[in-house]
């Protein structure tokens, strides 16, 4: 899988709150199970966070953990 990096525009402003992301801490997010879509940009953690739990991303993704077991990661 090839990854093109590109810098948002200077007045890209959040997914989740809609601030210029640039005028604080941005994050950009590509979802690469989905054919690496076009990216969004949140201003920082925070709006991250927010966003993942309003749109329920982490219901059904998460993996079980199984300590004893030597055949994952």
């Amino acid at each position: 899988m090839s990854t093109t990096v590109s810098t948002p525009e200077t007045d890209e402003t959040c997914a989740y709150c809609e601030s210029q992301i640039f005028d604080h801490d941005p994050i950009c997010v590509r979802d690469c199970d989905d054919d690496c879509g076009s990216p969004k940009y949140f201003c920082n953690y925070a709006c991250l966070s927010a966003y993942i739990d309003e749109h329920n991303l982490t219901t059904g993704n998460a993996c079980e953990w199984t300590p004893d077991d030597t055949s994952c990661c």
